[in-house]
């Protein structure tokens, strides 16, 4: 059974950071991708950056340079770091595993105030 648990969320002023955590276990792939989305109000849900069970990052144009990937798969735990926040960054955050199937966490909020 996979399970993905997201943490991390707050509320944070603009220029500041925040580091979010996806604890995903269960996949038995020998490969398999973990990727950040996020979601704001009356938009889409949209793709921040992946990473596979290698390390090998990869990150949206729109968060490129601000926004960074990794996983400790010691702890079985992918992160997002983000630095130079910015309002319109405010939306849920939400950590998929793609293993066989889609398994998407419930989400965590991080709101940035101006």
């Amino acid at each position: 059974q996979v399970q993905v648990v997201e943490s991390g969320g707050t509320t944070v002023q603009a220029g500041g950071s925040l580091r979010l955590s996806c604890a995903a276990s269960g996949c038995t792939y020998n490969n398999y991708l973990v990727s950040w989305h996020r979601q704001a109000p009356g938009k889409e849900r949209d793709v921040l950056a992946s990473i596979d069970l290698y390390g090998t990052p990869w990150s949206a144009d729109s968060v490129k340079g601000r926004f960074t990937i990794s996983r400790d798969n010691a702890k079985n735990t992918v992160y997002l770091q983000m630095n130079s926040l910015k309002p319109e960054d405010t939306a849920i955050y939400y950590c998929k595993v793609a293993c066989g199937t889609d398994y998407w966490g419930q989400g965590t909020q991080v709101t940035v105030s101006s």
